[in-house]
């Protein structure tokens, strides 16, 4: 019987705390006064969407999918339980990823959900441009060694290269929904069979 890591996602279970990880990537947060804010999440993808809406359920908040004229948005409502986020990813006018943030399997799930993409033998997560480096040290202080990449490379993006740390990500972020397994990490597409 294989042992869960302490950090992954399915060790520690669903956590409002977990929907940082949609800030990692390309997630919004907006504030409302000093007492509620409201979450959105831009996607292109339907099943991304689908599944971002159920695993924001399984934490306790509800969320719509969207449809306008840029494609897809996750959003909630405006709630009081989300403005600790507000108050620290957007202190200012930009959303940066707090001082000393500190990522989980939790959260590392939902910014694989909302932004993440096999590439040959990496793993992409994609990040806003200025964000790179704090998440790939945040990555690398969970035991998943991770570097920023340029758009040369597929980035803006943290990336994840390597069996081993496929296999690293994977067991933090756990098992995919069914419609994330081509996009989950180590997953290898059939090969074709030739004929004899």
């Amino acid at each position: 019987m294989e042992q869960l890591s302490f950090f992954s996602a399915e060790a520690s279970g669903p956590r409002l705390a977990d929907l940082a990880g949609v800030l990692c990537g390309q997630g919004r947060i907006v504030s409302f006064g000093r007492t509620a804010a409201r979450l959105s999440v831009p996607l292109t993808e339907l099943w991304r969407a689908k599944v971002l809406a159920a695993e924001f359920a399984r934490r306790g908040v509800h969320a719509d999918v969207l449809r306008d004229e840029e494609g897809l948005l996750v959003r909630t409502a405006f709630r009081a339980d989300l403005i600790h986020l507000a108050r620290a990813w957007q202190p200012g006018e930009e959303k940066k990823p707090p001082p000393g943030f500190r990522l989980t399997g939790g959260a590392l799930r939902m910014w694989a959900l909302a932004a993440g993409q096999p590439s040959g033998n990496h793993y992409l997560l994609a990040v806003d441009e200025d964000a790179g480096e704090l998440l790939a040290g945040a990555c690398r202080q969970l035991g998943l060694p991770a570097q920023c990449v340029g758009p040369r490379a597929g980035g803006p993006a943290v990336r994840v290269t390597g069996k081993r740390r496929l296999a690293t990500l994977e067991e933090l972020i756990g098992a995919p929904p069914p419609a994330a397994v081509d996009v989950w990490p180590g997953f290898r597409p059939p090969v074709p069979e030739t004929a004899a």
